[in-house]
């Protein structure tokens, strides 16, 4: 089956339409399911800018559906999958919200910690969605949600989701990677995981309410030992010392 966007006979006159070339400004025509042309004067292979390559973010066969996908999409597409791993992360823990809140919470700060650090978002987001992924099964096969075992089980399941949305191996192994041991940071860990530990961190620490009778300087010492980045320490204590 065809699909109803590519398909000509669902197409109405907006489908065809004029534009001008972003180089040089001379007249271009686009059909709605072109993914680039060339414009006829400059030569410069122009991107659609009416195309909507929403399914091609996260579809294994979006090159053989669109053809070639241009390069600045391309540069794009695994920072627009973690959408589709977050929605992925809440079908798998169900009705589990006290969890799929949890990663929610830790994705937004990953997102604060990340920007700031010029960190791969893409690679920190899909880790924070997914990173007590494995707290299910270990659950069912330890009857505990210890940390050695949710990074056992994280890994395995967070790989079948992220190949089964046609994720690069690269961007898969990294986030498995961070996944697999993102409670016991290295001596030389990424800039990726350090933003997901802090992320992780602070979430923690604000569900525990950490700051409960503890005196301010001795708070800051501790947040400045215990966060990797520079952004996190900042942000903790910003979230952490706010009524203070």
């Amino acid at each position: 089956m065809k699909c109803p966007g590519q398909d000509t006979q669902y197409w109405n006159k907006d489908s065809i339409f004029e534009t001008k070339c972003p180089e040089c400004a001379h007249p271009m025509e686009f059909f709605k399911d072109d993914a680039t042309r060339r414009c006829p004067k400059c030569k410069k292979k122009i991107v659609n800018p009416k195309m909507d390559f929403g399914c091609a973010s996260y579809c294994k066969f979006a090159e053989q559906c669109l053809g070639a996908l241009p390069e600045d999409f391309i540069a794009k597409r695994d920072d627009l999958l973690k959408d589709r791993v977050a929605v992925e992360m809440k079908r798998y823990f169900a009705t589990d919200f006290k969890r799929i809140g949890h990663a929610g919470k830790v994705a937004r700060f990953a997102e604060k910690i990340g920007i700031k650090e010029k960190a791969n978002l893409a690679v920190v987001l899909c880790a924070a969605y997914l990173h007590d992924i494995g707290i299910k099964n270990a659950e069912e096969k330890y009857n505990s949600s210890a940390a050695k075992y949710q990074e056992l089980e994280g890994p395995p399941v967070a790989k079948q989701l992220m190949e089964n949305l046609g994720a690069k191996k690269e961007l898969v192994d990294e986030v498995c990677d961070i996944v697999g041991h993102h409670h016991h940071p290295g001596e030389d860990e990424s800039l990726n995981f350090k933003v997901l530990y802090d992320a992780d961190m602070l979430t923690n620490m604000v569900e525990c309410n950490a700051r409960k009778n503890v005196e301010g300087s001795e708070f800051i010492a501790k947040l400045d030992r215990l966060f990797l980045t520079e952004s996190g320490k900042i942000l903790a204590k910003e979230v952490l010392m706010q009524d203070n």
